[in-house]
């Protein structure tokens, strides 16, 4: 029997609407041929398709300390994610999750992350912190085991304050070097997870030609400027990160989820 694919993200306040939910699980499911389980945790479940199961956004018992440290870092809410890493959020869930924020595209097959290195965390290096020399992984795509690493959510419970004051207040920092420092932490394949501003549409060439979307690319993430509803029509908020209308956007992100969930859903 093929395995199941558990599918996760977060939505917590209103930022995003149920779209974003919506196409990601589109997305997805389009493009893993084997069954998925789309859980994502929010306090706003209006207009999800009713094929993703809801689950709970919690108030952790060590929110406070967290918080603070949080509000010394000026990273207020930033690490709302590791909620989704507490062992037992779900009784019956079984095997690893692939995570997802709700900023990103899914543009071709996601077999290679889901599959790659059993038993460990994966993230793609992060691109500013690449080319800064430092190891952080990027947030946008995380997969792990609740069963396996434990820790993520264990040691923040444990030391709520101190764990977020060491991360700066990154949920991504936190999490990649977790993984490393328990000698568990691989890096997904730069040309499968690509960056909008700096793959697809990078400075000067981004005045010469609409965004491209690289032959390897199994998720775009639309990280700072532009977002994805700016690339839809275009952008012109900023000399360096100007952009001509994406179409291909457009196609994977709303078309083909309409045409697979119906135009109510997406």
């Amino acid at each position: 029997m093929t395995e199941t694919a558990n599918i996760m993200c977060i939505k917590w306040g209103t930022l995003f609407g149920p779209e974003y939910v919506n196409r990601l699980y589109s997305g997805v499911r389009r493009n893993l041929k084997r069954p998925i389980r789309f859980m994502c945790m929010t306090e706003h479940a209006e207009g999800l398709h009713p094929d993703i199961e809801v689950l709970d956004l919690p108030v952790e018992p060590f929110a406070e300390p967290m918080n603070a440290a949080l509000a010394v870092a000026n990273r207020q809410g930033a690490m709302r994610k590791v909620s989704l890493f507490r062992p037992g959020l779900v009784p019956d869930l079984d095997g690893p999750v692939l995570g997802f924020d709700l900023d990103v595209v899914i543009t071709g097959d996601l077999e290679p992350i889901w599959s790659m290195k059993p038993g460990r965390i994966c993230m793609r290096h992060d691109w500013t912190e690449k080319r800064k020399g430092r190891p952080t992984g990027h947030g946008s795509v995380f997969r792990f085991d609740p069963a396996v690493h434990g820790f993520l959510f264990g040691d923040l419970a444990a030391n709520p304050y101190e764990e977020v004051e060491k991360a700066r207040g990154s949920e991504q920092r936190y999490t990649s070097h977790k993984g490393m420092d328990n000698a568990c932490f691989s890096y997904i394949p730069e040309t499968q997870v690509v960056s909008f501003k700096y793959d697809c549409n990078p400075f000067p060439t981004n005045y010469l030609r609409p965004p491209t979307l690289p032959t390897d690319a199994r998720v775009v993430c639309f990280h700072g400027r532009p977002k994805m509803t700016d690339a839809l029509v275009g952008y012109t908020g900023s000399f360096i990160r100007y952009a001509k209308r994406c179409d291909w956007l457009t196609d994977h992100w709303i078309t083909q989820s309409a045409e697979d969930l119906g135009g109510d859903w997406a």
